[in-house]
């Protein structure tokens, strides 16, 4: 089973720079995308549907902001929108999708990088959504956690990390979360299969076009497992090559 994760950054412009040509190519059975800026009646899901997916999608209220969405080759035998809290989910930042025992969950975690009213939400939607996914784990204990995180967890995630000791998705209190959550219960299945990789990055500024071609980028998107579901990580990897968003596709296929 092939599983991706991929924000988008815009649903509509992925599609028109080859989202669709590339799936048609590129066989995946669950597709997890982050950053749709839109709602289901803004595209033509026929474009999805003839490729055999299902679909389940949980816009922001915001128009043209935020939003997550799943398409998958087999049918949800159950989808949840949102964890129950408020902003969280007005911002359409989380959706679980059940095929059988095994969950996925779809996140596209905030960003503090617009200041300090938003870094002081992240650090509350942090806490709330751990408090929501482990209280989920102990009665779905194998969950395949997708999405853009908005934290380099280490410094081998991020191509200078002395000098971004003090930005925003690698911050102290950020990647001790994620100290936190990998000590637990979960797994990062790239750094399972890939513990020392380097310039590994799903993430480049736009800012400057030269960013992404020297890869000096930031490892921010994680498909992290239960450590129950992570005997049945077969690879996971990074396709930087696909360049319809500032972000490119993560990847983790687990033996069915």
């Amino acid at each position: 089973m092939r599983i991706v994760s991929y924000n988008v950054n815009g649903i509509r412009a992925a599609i028109k720079k080859g989202l669709i040509e590339w799936l048609k190519d590129y066989p995946v059975d669950i597709l997890c995308v982050q950053e749709t800026k839109a709602s289901s009646t803004d595209i033509d899901l026929t474009l999805f549907t003839n490729l055999g997916y299902h679909i389940a999608w949980y816009p922001a209220e915001k128009k043209g902001y935020s939003g997550v969405a799943v398409f998958s080759k087999q049918k949800p035998s159950f989808v949840e929108h949102g964890t129950g809290h408020e902003m969280s989910d007005a911002e359409g930042r989380v959706i679980r999708v059940d095929f059988g025992d095994l969950t996925i969950i779809n996140a596209y975690f905030p960003s503090g990088t617009s200041g300090d009213l938003r870094q002081t939400y992240k650090y509350q939607w942090l806490e709330e959504f751990y408090n929501w996914v482990e209280q989920l784990r102990e009665e779905r204990p194998n969950i395949i956690l997708a999405g853009d995180y908005n934290i380099a967890h280490q410094a081998i995630d991020i191509h200078d990390p002395k000098g971004n000791k003090k930005s925003s998705g690698f911050l102290p209190e950020e990647r001790a979360w994620m100290d936190e959550m990998l000590a637990s219960n979960w797994v990062d299945s790239f750094r399972h299969k890939h513990e020392d990789a380097i310039g590994a990055y799903s993430w480049w500024s736009q800012r400057f076009p030269s960013v992404r071609l020297q890869n000096k980028g930031w490892r921010i998107d994680y498909l992290c497992t239960t450590k129950v579901l992570a005997t049945k990580i077969k690879d996971a990897f990074i396709l930087p090559e696909i360049k319809y968003s500032d972000h490119c596709p993560i990847v983790v296929e687990i033996k069915k």
